[in-house]
C-alpha cells in the first residue's frame, strides 16, 4: 500500500509514534490509510453541515476495513464574495483547493481519498485534484438547499435577486424585502437554483465520480445515507485500483456536456470542464459544446431560468439520474463507462424514470431542441464567448444595439440601477477577465439589476468577466481575448452598434476591420490594481484565457 511508505520499517517508529499520539491502534496502521477532504466551514450555506456528511464517510471507510484520516481545505462563497473586491478570489481558489489537495495527500501518502464538497470552486478544484493525484478516490456533495416558503408561494435565490431591482424601481418596500430575505435560502445546501455549485455537483455524477443521487436534498437523510455508502465504496475502489483517470476520460467528459446541456447548466461549467480535461491530460475541443448543443436537446428549466422549477423539484421528479436514463435511452451517452459505482453508467441509470414530465420533460417535447449552452464568435470574440441561452427571453435571441462601456462590474451597476440604461442597450463590462480583474469576476450583481430593473427583455450585457448560474437574461461572458490581453472588447467605444445573435452563434462589432485595426494601435496595456506579490498578483502573471478553461501556464 502506498501509506507504508510512511507506517513501516525500522525507520518509521517516529512516524507510528504520531500517529499513536492521536489514538490511532498499531493495527489501524495496517489498514488503508483513507483521506477525508472535508471542505466544511461557516463560510457558507452549501458547507455549514459538511460535517455530518464527514461523520457518515468515517462511518463508511471503518465499516468496509479503512483507516479515515480527515483534513480540511479551503472554500470561498460566491455570494458573500459577489459584487465587491472579494468577487477577484472565487475563481483563483479553484487552484488553491487543487494544490492544497495534493500537498496533503502526497506528504502523508494516503492510499485513497473522499472528497466532501458542495459549491462553485470548491467541487472542480476537487475533481483536478483527483485526476492529478490519481489515486483512488470518489466525491460526495452537501446536496442542494430546500426551497423557500412565502404565504404558502415557494421563493429562492433568484426571486430574492428580482427582488432587489422591485425596491429599485418603487415597486416593493425594504421592509417586504427583508421578509424575502430571511425566508427564501431556509437552511444549509447549495443554494436552491441551477447555479454552478448544482451544476457541477450534477456534473460529478455525469462524470462518474461520485454515487448515483446527485439531487438528494441537503436535509435528506438519504445524503447521509449516500455519504456512508461513499465511505464503503472508496475502499472498493482501493481494493479494486479503479483511479479517477480510468473514469475521467474524453468520453466521460462528453456525458458531462450533454447531461450540462440537457439542464440548462451554469456556463461556468465551460470553465470547469476544460480546466479538468486539461488536468487530466486529455485532449478537448471547447467547440464539442457547440457541436452537442444541435443534438442534445432542453430537458430541465431551473431556476433562474424563466418558469424554472427548483432542484428540489427536480429531485422529487426523478432527479439527475433519470435525467441521464432519458438521455441513455436516446442514446447522447455512452453507457459503457466505469463510474465510481463500480459499474458502468447504463447499470447506475437502470430503473431510474422520470416521474413528473412536467419537470423533466419527455425526448420528443423539450423545452428547445437544442441544448441550453451556447458559444458565440465572432470579430469581437474570435477565440469565443459563451451564453447561458436556456434563460435568454425569446426578444433577446437576437439583439441589435448600441453599446455603453464600462472598465468595471461598479460603474456598470451604479448606471443600471440609476436609470441610465435604456431599451436597446447592450451593456459591455470590461477588464474583468481572468488577467485583467485578475481573477474573472462575476458580473451577476449587474445582470441581477438588468433583470431587477425590468430590462431583461430589452438590454444585453457582455463581459470578458463570467456570470453565476443564477445570471438569467442576454449574457454573453468569457469573450476572449479579454481587454486585459488586448482583445477587441477592449476596443469597443460608446455607442458602437453591437450584433448579437444567439441562435446564429455570432458576436459581431458593426465596424470595419481596419477602423478595429487602428484603434488596436492606439491601445495601451494596463497594469492590474493589485498588491505586489499577492495571490493575485501571482494569479494574474500565469493565468490563460476563460476558453481555456483559466488555468495555470504549464
Amino acid at each position: 500500500m502506498r501509506s507504508h511508505v510512511t507506517t513501516k520499517g525500522l525507520e518509521r517508529a517516529t512516524h507510528r509514534a504520531l500517529y499513536y499520539s492521536m489514538g490511532l491502534l498499531p493495527e489501524d496502521l495496517d489498514k488503508p490509510l483513507v483521506a477525508i477532504v472535508n471542505s466544511q466551514n461557516e463560510t457558507m450555506p452549501g458547507h455549514i453541515h459538511l460535517d455530518s456528511i464527514a461523520k457518515a464517510v468515517r462511518e463508511g471507510i471503518i465499516a468496509a476495513g479503512g483507516t479515515p484520516i480527515e483534513f480540511p481545505t479551503i472554500g470561498i462563497c460566491d455570494g458573500i464574495a459577489q459584487g465587491n473586491y472579494g468577487m477577484h478570489y472565487p475563481l483563483a481558489s479553484r487552484e488553491l483547493i487543487a494544490d492544497s489537495i495534493e500537498v496533503m495527500v502526497n506528504a502523508h501518502s494516503y492510499d485513497a481519498m473522499v472528497l466532501i464538497t458542495n459549491c462553485d470552486k470548491i467541487t472542480p478544484g476537487m475533481l483536478m485534484a483527483a485526476v492529478r493525484l490519481n489515486i483512488p478516490a470518489i466525491m460526495i456533495s452537501g446536496g442542494p438547499m430546500a426551497t423557500g416558503c412565502i404565504d404558502g408561494n415557494e421563493v429562492g435565490y433568484s426571486d430574492l435577486m428580482a427582488a432587489q431591482g422591485d425596491v429599485a424601481r418603487g415597486n416593493m418596500t425594504m421592509e417586504e424585502l427583508a421578509r424575502i430575505e430571511r425566508e427564501a435560502l431556509p437552511g444549509c445546501g447549495a443554494c436552491n437554483l441551477l447555479g454552478t455549485a448544482n451544476s457541477m455537483n450534477f456534473l460529478t455524477e455525469a462524470l462518474g465520480m461520485c454515487l448515483p443521487g446527485s439531487s438528494i436534498p441537503a436535509v435528506s437523510g438519504q445524503r447521509i445515507a449516500l455519504a456512508k455508502q461513499t465511505g464503503k465504496k472508496i475502499m472498493e475502489l482501493h481494493k479494486k485500483n479503479i483511479l479517477p483517470r480510468d473514469i475521467v476520460t474524453a468520453k466521460s467528459l462528453e456525458n458531462a456536456i450533454v447531461v450540462d446541456l440537457a439542464i440548462g447548466g451554469s456556463t461556468n461549467t465551460v470553465l470547469h470542464l476544460t480546466a479538468l480535461a486539461h488536468e487530466a491530460g486529455i485532449e478537448f475541443d471547447i467547440n464539442s459544446f457547440a457541436d452537442m448543443a444541435k443534438k442534445v436537446p432542453h430537458l430541465v428549466k431551473m431556476k433562474p431560468a424563466r418558469g424554472g422549477h427548483y432542484p428540489t423539484d427536480v429531485h422529487k421528479a426523478g432527479g439527475i439520474t433519470a435525467v441521464m436514463a432519458q438521455l441513455c435511452e436516446a442514446g447522447l451517452l455512452h453507457k459503457d463507462l466505469m463510474t465510481t459505482s463500480g459499474r458502468i453508467v447504463a447499470d447506475n441509470v437502470e430503473g431510474a424514470k422520470v416521474i413528473d414530465a412536467n419537470i423533466i420533460k419527455p425526448m420528443d417535447k423539450p423545452y428547445s431542441a437544442t441544448g441550453g449552452i451556447q458559444l458565440l464568435y465572432g470579430n469581437l470574440a474570435p477565440e469565443g464567448s459563451v451564453c447561458k441561452r436556456a434563460a435568454v427571453a425569446p426578444e433577446m435571441l437576437k439583439h441589435r444595439g448600441p453599446a455603453r462601456v464600462f472598465d468595471q462590474e461598479e460603474p456598470a451597476v451604479a448606471a443600471i440601477y440609476g436609470g441610465k440604461i435604456n431599451p436597446g442597450d447592450i451593456v459591455v463590462v470590461r477588464y474583468e477577465g481572468p488577467k485583467g480583474g485578475p481573477g474573472m469576476r462575476e458580473m451577476l450583481t449587474a445582470t441581477a439589476a438588468i433583470v431587477g430593473m425590468g430590462l431583461d427583455e430589452q438590454v444585453g450585457l457582455i463581459t470578458d468577466g463570467r456570470f453565476s448560474g443564477a445570471t438569467s437574461g442576454a449574457a454573453i461572458g468569457h469573450i476572449s481575448p479579454e481587454a486585459a490581453e488586448g482583445g477587441p472588447i477592449a476596443l469597443i467605444e460608446e455607442g458602437d452598434m453591437i450584433n448579437i445573435d444567439i441562435p446564429g452563434g455570432t458576436l459581431t462589432l458593426e465596424i470595419s476591420d481596419e477602423e478595429l485595426t487602428q484603434r488596436k494601435a492606439k491601445w495601451v496595456k494596463r497594469t492590474p490594481n493589485v498588491q505586489k506579490g499577492s495571490y493575485l498578483d501571482r494569479y494574474e502573471k500565469i493565468v490563460t484565457s476563460a476558453m481555456s478553461g483559466a488555468v495555470f501556464k504549464r
